[in-house]
């Protein structure tokens, strides 16, 4: 039970637990709400027959139905709204911590706002029938036999009546199911589409304006808009039109119970009360479906949303152990790699990179290079082959283990709308203010970090738009100098550097990179003339591994990188 409703609503364990005790204290309530009616037929019946003994019992009974009621009212409260608000938060923090774990490939499929959707949209929509459906729908499930053998044990003729009109006002809402389902994820895809269209809009503000295609953009989310609305009218309309005969067939339950009631009772077949009561009775029942109908299109409304979050549960994340390492040569062996399973990135790459010297990768740009140090750091796992570390498979090495052995400087700079000490000392939380401010100087960020207004505690902005790009990669390189791991991987750390900076921070390399293991990657071949290797990549492939002078004579694809290099350095405006 517990596993079904967890995978049906997107629970989690705590919530279903939650949930089934609110779902009982719907199926009371329930309970609750019938009783005044039955009381009231019993009290009319022996008033009539002269039964009654004392109208204090009556009068005691009803004053504990109704305390009964209060105290469970504000019981039901509680489960539904207040274990309601935890359980949404639980479940966000769930979904949050599940994204922290997630492969960088999963980012590759999905946008962050689809993610944020998730998290926010999606949970607020489970949250809302989570605190007014689920456990309604739920407790009637329970309610219902109950009432419905009381029903027949009464009057089976009429107790039949009742439960024929309320199977059938429901199995049009149940039949429906799939179709209203898919039109509510066709809408919910559509609205997926138009976050993701804002966010590009927003996130790209500044090309558009650049290009004058503020207008053209703006009529185009404009035309979205438009198209979704019709396509949420469309859904409400024809989500409507089942609940409207489901809704039109529970009307003629008063008429059914009132015909066939008459005949029972001309018959003598039933008495009077009973024949009240059976009409009291079905209007209470009546009520009820109409809530019930409402409460499963909300829930069917949530398939879409439900799937969403069942899907993040189910990705496959990166396993391993926290394995010891105590050497850092870095092997790879026929390493094959995809990123869409439609092309071969990387085709039976092998080489080695020793610790202690600076292995350079070279190739014209989409050769592979980038996915080679995306696989060494985990960030991507390989399709076929392997990659050691020292002697161990990184596949059997927990991420959370091998990132602390490892430095990356990517050539796309990632700031947090922080202070400049604190993005610095992300690459070292624990590390002191002295500790962050040297990591700064080696990597040249002092004469920059000086003139900003607050000096190390100015606040940057998102993704550290206050800073030039040049700067922000030098805060980059500091967070590498401040984590100081035994594995070095950078990726053309000089594109956005000038000439002068550069040769600073080639200086300070030179002492951080020592006795470590450094796989570098640079279009200014003039930089790695003396590293210890350089692994030409051509095609995805190793095409030659040796020194500068030796790959000169032996790799036409380095020959060509050299040549273009230099045409590129004598070129004039």
């Amino acid at each position: 039970m517990n596993k079904l409703l967890k995978n049906y609503f997107a629970l989690t364990d705590k919530g279903v637990e939650d949930l089934k005790k609110a779902s009982f204290l719907s199926f009371l309530s329930y309970i609750m709400n019938i009783a005044p009616a039955i009381l009231l037929m019993l009290f009319a019946e022996q008033a009539i027959e002269g039964k009654i003994k004392s109208n204090l019992t009556y009068l005691f009974l009803s004053i504990g139905i109704f305390i009964l009621m209060w105290i469970l009212l504000n019981k039901e409260y509680v489960a539904h709204f207040d274990n309601t608000y935890k359980e949404s938060g639980n479940l966000r923090i769930e979904i949050a911590d599940i994204i922290s774990k997630l492969p960088l490939s999963y980012f590759s499929k999905y946008n962050l706002s689809d993610l944020s959707q998730t998290i926010m949209s999606d949970v607020e929509k489970i949250e809302h029938s989570l605190s007014h459906s689920i456990p309604k729908l739920l407790g009637f499930i329970i309610f219902f036999p109950i009432i419905s053998f009381m029903l027949l044990l009464g009057n089976f003729k009429l107790g039949l009546t009742i439960i024929f009109i309320v199977l059938l006002s429901l199995s049009l809402i149940v039949l429906s199911k799939n179709f209203q389902i898919k039109n509510a994820t066709k809408y919910y895809n559509i609205l997926r589409e138009n976050s993701e269209a804002f966010q590009e809009a927003i996130e790209l503000h500044q090309e558009i304006k650049s290009y004058g295609l503020t207008d053209k953009i703006k009529n185009q989310l404009f035309r979205k808009m438009e198209e979704s609305e019709k396509i949420h009218m469309h859904t409400e309309l024809l989500q409507a039109f089942p609940a409207f005969l489901s809704l039109s067939v529970l009307q003629f339950m008063q008429g059914a119970i009132i015909l066939v009631g008459t005949v029972l009772y001309i018959n003598s077949e039933i008495s009077l009360i009973y024949f009240i009561g059976y009409l009291l009775a079905g209007t209470r029942i009546k009520g009820l479906i109409d809530m019930i109908n409402l409460n499963l299109m909300e829930i069917f409304f949530l398939d879409a949303r439900v799937k969403r979050i069942k899907d993040l549960r189910e990705t496959k994340l990166q396993e391993g152990d926290n394995i010891e390492i105590s050497s850092y040569d870095i092997e790879l062996e026929n390493v094959s790699f995809s990123y869409n399973k439609d092309e071969n990135i990387l085709k039976d790459v092998s080489f080695l990179a020793k610790q202690g010297e600076v292995t350079a990768l070279v190739g014209i740009s989409g050769c592979g290079k980038t996915s080679i140090l995306k696989l060494v750091s985990r960030l991507y796992d390989y399709d076929r082959g392997t990659i050691k570390i020292g002697d161990k498979d990184i596949k059997k090495i927990s991420t959370k283990n091998l990132f602390e052995k490892i430095s990356i400087v990517f050539q796309d700079v990632i700031l947090f709308n922080n202070s400049i000490l604190e993005n610095i000392r992300l690459g070292r939380p624990d590390a002191t203010d002295e500790e962050v401010l040297k990591a700064a100087e080696l990597a040249n960020c002092n004469d920059f970090i000086k003139k900003m207004p607050n000096s190390y505690n100015t606040l940057i902005g998102e993704n550290g738009v206050a800073l030039s790009g040049g700067e922000r990669q030098r805060l980059s390189i500091a967070r590498a100098f401040l984590k100081n791991a035994p594995i070095i991987l950078l990726d053309e750390i000089s594109a956005s550097i000038d000439v002068e900076n550069e040769k600073k921070i080639q200086e300070s390399l030179n002492k951080l990179l020592k006795n470590k293991t450094a796989l570098i990657i640079s279009h200014r071949l003039k930089s790695i003339e003396n590293v210890d290797k350089i692994v030409v990549i051509n095609d995805g492939k190793v095409e030659a591994v040796g020194k500068h002078k030796d790959l000169l004579r032996k790799s036409q694809t380095y020959l060509n990188l050299i040549e273009k290099s230099l045409l590129s350095e004598n070129f004039k405006y």
